[in-house]
């Protein structure tokens, strides 16, 4: 057995908590991957997982391993990508995290875009609008709207969403234009629960913030479905710029109080914090910063 094989069923595996799912990322048989697991463990005299019928876990062995091997395996991928005569691709697996609906709406097309010149890459995209564990779930790196305080992590600034009120005609000549944020009392609005403060919404104008309570007729942990109630006219909506532009630029919604700003949330790249970034982190980030100048309207 390749000890380097060997590290990465191990590492898929781990990732995983499957054979069969460890097999499929590597592209190899299910038997196959685990007779790697089972030769590292008798190179390394020591067992790293816990085999049972319906999931594999990890022994204290396993997960001293697991802390240090995906570093070691990204460390060798990036050697043999600078000074192979394939230096110009990208091989390896790489997990992505992403917010569900920035995920469907740019995320997934980023990503295909980024892979077409490297056939030797396989991605795992995972959607949250949670802010997953990147050690525990094994994800290399995760694109976060909002701020986090997490001091493992590292975090590479993307750009700012920003954030609209926005009503349908259809809405608005039901129930009249709101002139000013204090009017949207008197309106049916619908609350985004995955914001911050969902039910404190704020505004800016001339260097004055203000925030207001706002009433709630319709919840939803959703800024698509958000958009969707409003287009629909069912209410008064605040959505990320990036899901509405289209629905302003063709006239299925209005934009409301154009002379005030209601507020920007930083878009970051974020991974673990480690010696060496791997190639294929560094590479996606780079291609991110210069594909959401032209491809995402934040």
């Amino acid at each position: 057995m390749d000890l380097v094989d060997g590290l990465k069923a191990f590492v898929a595996t781990a990732q995983t908590g499957s054979f069969t799912e460890a097999a499929e990322r590597m592209g190899i048989s299910n038997r196959l991957t685990s007779k790697y697991v089972a030769e590292l463990e008798t190179r390394i005299g020591a067992r790293l997982l816990q085999r049972t019928t319906r999931k594999v876990g990890l022994t204290p062995a396993g997960e001293d391993l697991l802390a240090r091997a995906p570093a070691l395996l990204d460390e060798l991928d990036d050697l043999i990508g600078a000074v192979g005569e394939q230096s110009k691709g990208l091989s390896g697996h790489i997990r992505v995290s992403a917010p569900v609906t920035f995920g469907e709406i740019y995320i997934s097309d980023m990503i295909r875009r980024f892979m077409q010149p490297h056939p030797e890459m396989s991605v795992d995209l995972r959607l949250s609008d949670s802010y997953v564990d990147l050690a525990r779930d094994g994800i290399d790196l995760a694109f976060r709207i909002g701020t986090s305080s997490v001091s493992s992590l590292r975090m590479r600034k993307l750009g700012d969403i920003g954030s609209c009120v926005v009503a349908s005609p259809d809405y608005l000549s039901r129930h009249g234009t709101p002139e000013v944020p204090q009017d949207l009392v008197r309106h049916a609005c619908i609350i985004d629960t995955n914001r911050k403060d969902p039910h404190r919404w704020s505004f800016e104008k001339n260097g004055q913030t203000s925030d207001l309570s706002i009433p709630r007729r319709f919840q939803v942990n959703s800024a698509k479905v958000a958009r969707d109630w409003a287009v629909t006219g069912e209410g008064v909506a605040n959505c990320p710029r990036f899901i509405v532009s289209g629905d302003l630029a063709t006239g299925r919604l209005v934009q409301l109080f154009g002379d005030y700003s209601s507020g920007l949330s930083p878009l970051s790249a974020v991974y673990l914090e480690g010696t060496v970034l791997p190639r294929k982190v560094r590479a996606l980030i780079d291609f991110t910063i210069e594909d959401i100048k032209t491809n995402c309207p934040i």
